[in-house]
């Protein structure tokens, strides 16, 4: 659905209190592998006159590993392998840390660095710690700048763009919105650089297929690792969490004072924050399992009821109890998702059955919902 444009373009300090902005690969390092430090500059310039105003910013960063490749001069910009891309980042990530140190502390400002990889923020007690740490740096005010610990992140563990990133560090900072910069101004009706009738969709109130369908996953940089479908993703975590989350060119100078006077980008609006831990669970990017309901349980589902063993028609997966699962319903579409109260061979066993006869199939019955209400986010 999209809706005439919002007041809250610009996210000015008046109205978002604490905000994450996002800086890509493409935007931070040139071509030559160098940081573009007059961009930059503009950039901190931006956030220095936005704390001044009263806003708390945490910064998102890009970078490492295009800085790290260009000092070992490793092919493909440090991505031809894992083993580059941990390497270059390790060696980039030193000096982009010191060149957002400098330049922030050239404001009067002190930088926080914090490297989490995917499981920092799916583990539950990690998030939290996570989450503890960077409202600390912010009572303290300070700016920490984050980034994927690409330097012993694999392809099993990592988050594989900083879009998504952003949005789950908006998540755990409780932030009230999220800007990604990027080499396009927002998600047009199509690739606008493919298609000259384009149109930029200013306002976005629910993601739904039409929007979804829009996004190009292609980096047009090659430095970077996502697109527009990375970053319509990080749409969903950050306003499922109650946050809002704007994409805004960053190829102009002092972008946040550029976009606060034409209010030029798209703004994805919040949903209703949902409740700590259903927010938690509804951003995690991994889940174990799936669990396809018929239409009876997906009706149950959106009125708050916990998921039965009888609305279930099918089990997908290895899991154990406690783990995350994704919902689905019979046509495909996700949901839900919840941690699970059995196993996955238990699951499979009495997906369909009415809750009296679990006992007889199992030989007990310890627990009469699949997935309880208290552990499950509609999504």
């Amino acid at each position: 659905m999209v809706a005439p444009v919002t007041p809250l373009s610009g996210f000015l300090p008046a109205q978002i209190r604490r905000l994450v902005i996002k800086i890509g690969s493409a935007l931070l390092v040139d071509p030559d592998g160098q940081v573009r430090e007059n961009w930059l500059r503009t950039l901190v310039a931006d956030v220095a006159e936005r704390r001044a105003a009263g806003q708390q910013v945490i910064i998102v960063s890009s970078g490492a590993i295009a800085l790290g490749a260009r000092r070992l001069k490793l092919p493909k910009g440090g991505r031809g392998s894992l083993e580059d891309a941990q390497a270059a980042a390790a060696t980039g990530q030193i000096t982009l840390s010191q060149c957002w140190a400098s330049l922030l502390h050239e404001n009067g400002i002190t930088a926080a660095q914090m490297l989490v990889t995917l499981d920092d923020l799916e583990n539950r007690r990690r998030y939290l710690n996570a989450s503890a740490t960077l409202e600390r740096l912010m009572q303290l005010n300070v700016v920490p700048v984050v980034n994927e610990n690409d330097s012993v992140a694999t392809a099993e563990i990592r988050f594989g763009d900083n879009d998504r990133l952003a949005a789950r560090i908006g998540q755990a900072a409780r932030a009230d919105a999220v800007v990604l910069l990027s080499d396009v101004d927002g998600l047009y009706s199509a690739n606008p650089h493919a298609d000259a009738n384009a149109m930029l969709i200013e306002t976005i109130e629910r993601i739904d297929a039409r929007i979804a369908g829009m996004a190009d996953s292609g980096s047009a940089s090659g430095m970077g690792s996502g697109g527009m479908t990375s970053k319509i993703e990080a749409a969903r975590i950050a306003t499922s969490a109650g946050a809002h989350l704007a994409i805004i060119s960053g190829k102009v100078e002092a972008p946040l004072s550029h976009w606060a006077k034409d209010g030029r980008g798209s703004i994805f609006l919040a949903a209703p924050a949902k409740r700590a831990r259903k927010g938690w669970l509804a951003g995690r990017l991994t889940v174990r399992g799936r669990i396809v309901v018929d239409a009876g349980a997906e009706k149950a589902l959106g009125k708050g009821n916990s998921l039965l063993p009888a609305g279930v028609a099918k089990v997908e997966g290895i899991f154990a109890r406690g783990d995350v699962v994704d919902i689905l319903t019979e046509d495909g579409r996700v949901i839900a998702r919840g941690l699970i109260e059995y196993d996955s061979d238990e699951a499979a066993r009495i997906a369909g059955k009415r809750s009296e006869d679990i006992a007889a199939l199992l030989g007990h019955l310890p627990r009469s919902v699949l997935v309880h209400r208290d552990h499950l986010a509609m999504v």
